[in-house]
């Protein structure tokens, strides 16, 4: 509507300059001066007009948007005038400003909301420009760091120089677990730097958790339940060498009184017998946990070098494979891709394998169209891999937390160290084991 007023209002004056041009130059023509001087001061206060008219538009217009670009709303453009398209413009800017500022204010709303839920956060947030100025700190973060104002990434050479470290060529980097030790304690952070861009500026978002806390907390758990395997096996080993030293002790023993060689019989001799090779073996089984207990403690450092992925898979494969041809189970082997190479003790990581490869036939044992898949791979984040998966019954979701965990086991026959060794081996490696089982159950070896 208002353009249409404004495009009608332009013709109309162009077409009446025109008229009154064309009627200037016919009086000239005709030798009328007088009339030709009076409509050539017409002519020219048409154009004076025009222009000014385009003018007031184009001043009013330029007037808006610079009060908007200084977020001014208080501007109004008067509605009563006599110039009706003038008058539509006017209403129409207003009205514009009006819609302007209720988004400026929703935004502000929004901004101020998001920005209270990261002062609130326990999660430490900053961000970081290509020049190493920190944009935004929340006070989560300045009290991990104990400085404030985070203003420049340099401030953290103050804090810790290995911190800064991080920093320090304003590269993006995964998730990494740092050591912070000041006057107040020490604390375990973790740190993840994402790149993001807003408005066309590269920034990094530095995302920092303080996980002492949880650290603690499962340390304390871990112990608690090493401390009741422990427990268990040692009791049900001393449970019967109790009982059989007791009962042994009665033959040689009557109150106070020693039993004399007369009163001591064959059938007490064997039974004494007997019992002493119960207590042996007992012994010998209390021994044998207390070895394994020591293997667990004293893993070798890995010996590290390039092995192709191929190679010990089908290593892997071989050893396994007399097992799985026996009892009707498919063991499959895949490397993808073909040349992928690990960096890794061939030794330690065989003996992973092997350990859940036979875990995994354990669990399919009976069942039919049992399968095993061990996959190497890597990830597209450059991450290298291997899989071992199998269509068992599963884990159920207690006994998840509970598989490494040293010592504990569900066999009649295992020692329960198979997988805490394993976890320890991939730690050594710098990398990490996981397990999931849902219609599957799938243990993940991820490698740095």
């Amino acid at each position: 509507m208002v353009s249409k007023s404004i495009y009608y209002q332009l013709v109309f004056r162009i077409v009446l300059i025109a008229f009154c041009a064309l009627c200037t130059a016919f009086l000239f023509s005709k030798e009328q001066y007088l009339l030709g001087v009076i409509l050539t001061v017409v002519f020219i206060g048409l154009v004076y007009a025009l222009i000014h008219y385009v003018n007031q538009t184009n001043r009013k217009i330029a007037y808006f948007f610079d009060a908007i670009k200084n977020e001014d709303f208080t501007l109004r453009f008067p509605e009563k005038l006599s110039v009706k398209s003038i008058e539509e413009l006017n209403h129409s800017l207003n009205m514009l400003n009006n819609m302007i500022q209720d988004i400026h204010l929703k935004k502000q709303a929004q901004e101020q909301y998001y920005q209270e839920i990261l002062r609130q956060a326990d999660i430490g947030i900053f961000t970081v420009n290509d020049k190493g100025h920190i944009l935004y700190a929340n006070p989560t973060v300045q009290d991990l760091l104990n400085y404030r104002p985070l203003n420049h990434v340099k401030q953290l050479k103050q804090i810790d120089p290995g911190l800064y470290g991080l920093f320090e060529n304003l590269q993006p980097f995964e998730s990494t677990i740092h050591s912070l030790g000041n006057e107040r304690g020490k604390k375990e952070l973790t740190l993840k730097c994402t790149p993001i861009s807003i408005e066309g500026q590269q920034l990094l978002l530095v995302v920092v958790h303080d996980i002492q806390k949880e650290l603690d907390d499962r340390e304390t758990d871990s112990w608690a339940k090493l401390i009741r395997v422990l427990t268990h096996e040692i009791m049900n080993t001393i449970t019967p060498i109790t009982s059989i030293s007791e009962s042994i002790l009665k033959y040689f023993k009557k109150g106070n009184e020693l039993t004399t060689p007369e009163e001591f019989g064959e059938l007490q001799i064997k039974n004494s017998a007997k019992g002493l090779e119960v207590i042996k073996e007992q012994g010998n089984d209390l021994m044998s946990f207390v070895q394994s207990y020591r293997t667990f403690l004293s893993v070798p450092e890995p010996d590290r070098e390039l092995i192709p992925a191929t190679k010990i898979l089908e290593k892997v494969r071989l050893l396994l494979q007399e097992y799985t041809n026996a009892h009707d189970i498919n063991l499959e082997v895949i490397a993808e891709p073909e040349d992928l190479e690990l960096y890794i003790d061939e030794k330690q990581l065989t003996q992973i394998l092997l350990n859940l490869g036979k875990n995994a036939q354990q669990a399919l044992e009976g069942q039919e169209e049992g399968k095993i898949v061990i996959t190497a791979g890597e990830s597209p984040q450059g991450k290298k891999y291997i899989t071992v998966t199998d269509n068992g019954p599963g884990i159920s979701p207690e006994m998840l937390d509970e598989v490494f965990v040293p010592f504990f086991t569900t066999k009649s026959t295992g020692t329960g160290i198979g997988l805490s060794l394993s976890k320890q081996i991939m730690r050594l490696h710098g990398g990490s084991i996981r397990v999931t089982s849902n219609e599957t159950t799938t243990f993940t070896l991820t490698f740095q």
